[in-house]
């Protein structure tokens, strides 16, 4: 016996497996389900076939498409004739074909869309992307000034190609070009434009894309402010030039591109520059350079003969002369004031000399006083200092010797009288006795 089918798609497995028409059935219900609604296309086929007719419906933006059935007396209801490229928007359901396995939408309605839907939406997107930054100007680039290769979208053996190519070579014959002939119109236009876009931006000796069309219809021209287009433009690594049109129209594509040509003829102008121009500017050049350079010459050759007439080329010994004399002038300058510095340094030193010859010790030993001390070198600054019979030690200018008092000082200076002399040594302790208690605070006694 047969195990039942599943009922629902997360069900099945692969021992329990939907066939074929149960899957296209089921699909078949659930488009069945869906209500009517209204979408907008391209035509880009129509086939009437007796009261029917069977058209393609493609998305403007994208490659993708659907069949459509549409009524005679819907198609003949319209207000101008239904060709291929016309922009729709039609009623239908959506129908699914259980036997082909195929989706397809069968239309009640059919109506064109007007010039000023159109118009609407393009202003609507220019807002969109203006808002998005995509037409600043500081994300635009400059156009190279002379390009290795130049690409060139445009349609097959179109004018436009035409006057791109004759017109830049004629400003510069030595133009190179990698040309793309793409549909500049119709469906296909925007998928082969950007494709074209895409190829040349990643060629290594492009520097420059060109995209060019001849004037039309603002229908015609409606591939140019495509929302991919647009965006394909703007995300080019290359410079890209806009010459779509006449120079009144205006299709998104010259707003999004680095520079906009009124013309495919002015495209061919600017994008190389004019070799008569160019070289005229560089014989003019050349031309200012060689004045610059005489005058430059006979600038320095009148500096160099004013040189060569000055005194001191005449006799070029004449300046070191006079800076010899200068410095022989200054050395003996220098010579004197040095010689009259160590005069004046040497008296004052003598002076110097004299003053501590004169307040030195021996100078005053010298005029004939002594110096008196006791054995461990203390100076006798007092006579009570002095015991009798201590040996004293005397000092004087040559040498020194040793005496003795005998007396204490005070009775000697009383016994003393001058009808008994003395014996020699005794009058010198007396008299240095005497000059102790005379000048008790002298450091220094006069010999006798």
């Amino acid at each position: 016996m047969t195990s039942p089918l599943p009922d629902k798609a997360a069900d099945t497995t692969a021992e329990q497996p939907w066939p074929v028409r149960v899957l296209s059935l089921k699909i078949s219900d659930y488009v069945d389900r869906m209500s009517q609604l209204w979408v907008e296309g391209q035509v880009v086929q129509f086939n009437p076939r007796g009261g029917t007719a069977f058209l393609t419906l493609r998305d403007p933006d994208v490659d993708m498409s659907l069949s459509v059935s549409v009524p005679m007396n819907a198609v003949n209801a319209m207000p101008i004739p239904l060709a291929q490229g016309a922009r729709v928007v039609l009623q239908a359901k959506p129908t699914f074909w259980t036997k082909r396995g195929t989706l397809q939408l069968e239309a009640r309605q059919i109506k064109p869309v007007g010039i000023g839907d159109l118009l609407a939406r393009v202003e609507i997107l220019k807002r969109t992307l203006a808002a998005e930054g995509v037409f600043d100007a500081d994300r635009k680039r400059p156009i190279p000034f002379l390009p290795k290769r130049v690409g060139l979208v445009t349609g097959r053996s179109s004018a436009a190609e035409k006057d791109v190519v004759e017109n830049a070579r004629r400003r510069w014959p030595a133009v190179r070009f990698e040309i793309r002939e793409v549909a500049v119109q119709g469906t296909s236009a925007v998928t082969e434009v950007i494709e074209a876009l895409r190829e040349l931006d990643a060629h290594p000796e492009v520097e420059v894309i060109v995209i060019a069309r001849g004037g039309g219809a603002l229908e015609e021209l409606l591939p140019f402010s495509n929302e991919a287009m647009v965006r394909a433009v703007a995300a080019a690594r290359t410079p890209v030039i806009s010459a779509i049109g006449h120079d009144v129209d205006q299709p998104l594509l010259d707003l999004v591109a680095d520079w906009r040509a009124s013309t495919p003829t002015d495209a061919g102008k600017k994008v190389v520059p004019d070799a008569q121009r160019e070289f005229a500017l560089v014989v003019g050049g050349r031309d200012r350079l060689r004045r610059a350079a005489v005058r430059r010459l006979e600038t320095e050759r009148s500096g160099l003969r004013a040189l060569v007439s000055r005194p001191v080329m005449a006799d070029p010994v004449a300046l070191v002369r006079v800076r010899r004399q200068e410095l022989a002038t200054l050395r003996s300058r220098a010579a004197m004031r040095l010689e009259t510095r160590l005069h004046r340094a040497s008296d004052e030193a003598e002076h110097l000399r004299r003053q501590v010859v004169a307040l030195s010790p021996q100078s005053t030993l010298e005029r004939g006083y002594a110096v008196v001390q006791h054995r461990d070198g203390r100076i006798v600054m007092d006579r009570d200092d002095v015991g009798v019979g201590e040996l004293l030690r005397v000092r004087v200018a040559r040498g020194d010797f040793g005496v003795r008092p005998v007396s204490d000082g005070i009775a000697a200076s009383t016994d003393d009288t001058p009808d008994a002399p003395a014996p020699a040594a005794a009058r010198t302790s007396s008299r240095a006795a005497r000059t102790t208690k005379a000048s008790p605070r002298k450091t220094t006694k006069k010999s006798s």
